[in-house]
């Protein structure tokens, strides 16, 4: 039987493209597919094994119907396949509940690949940058790699990774999966104890310090 997928992109090209791709012979899929504004609507009236959704689109890009997607509740897998091999735009998918993210320059088994691992729960290739950077985010940091005065705490340092990774209070909180009100209060915390003016600053002291690569 074959499973229902839905391919979100702005582009034409693309989506005909990956519908062709989903149809090949060596897989069992039935393919939608829709631009941004138009998902959420046919996500709500039909049932998908999978979304593969792209990230910069006008009117409302591949991270707002995320956000959108897992706001309504809805645990359907979300493969982001995009152009930009950005480690902003993977942190943010991650936080906001994709299951993976996948570079239009991936070879036509790897996307495949990434959509089936995906619906069977298996999670993204470990040697993958989503993967990798996902893990980071969520990993404690060995603090016993900085010097004996780093002031920041565990919780500190991770949240001050998530603001060097371009992530808003919002966007930390569901990684985290804290509330905002506390990263917040993490984010004074850490401004306070670093001696930073804002987050960028913060996140060039901990450039300097070796805290981030």
């Amino acid at each position: 039987m074959s499973q229902k997928l839905l391919v979100v992109d702005d582009h034409e090209a693309v989506r005909c493209g990956l519908e062709y791709l989903f149809n090949g012979e060596s897989t069992s899929f039935d393919v939608s597919t829709s631009i941004s504004v138009d998902a959420f609507e046919l996500l709500s009236q039909q049932s998908f094994a999978a979304v593969i959704i792209d990230i910069r689109m006008p009117e409302m890009d591949g991270l707002e119907l995320l956000e959108k997607i897992r706001q309504s509740e809805s645990d359907v897998p979300v493969v982001v396949l995009s152009g930009y091999d950005n480690p902003t735009y993977i942190a943010r998918a991650a936080a906001l509940g994709a299951n993976d993210y996948v570079l239009k320059n991936t070879e036509r088994q790897g996307v495949i690949d990434a959509v089936l691992r995906a619906i069977h729960s298996q999670g993204a290739v470990p040697e993958g940058r989503f993967h990798q950077i996902r893990e980071k985010m969520l990993n404690q940091v060995d603090l016993t790699q900085f010097a004996c005065d780093w002031p920041l705490t565990n919780r500190e340092s991770q949240v001050l990774l998530h603001i060097a990774l371009g992530l808003s209070n919002k966007e930390i909180a569901k990684s985290l999966m804290i509330s905002v009100e506390t990263v917040k209060e993490h984010v004074q915390n850490i401004l306070r104890k670093l001696g930073a003016n804002d987050r960028t600053d913060a996140a060039v002291k901990a450039v300097r310090v070796g805290f981030i690569d």
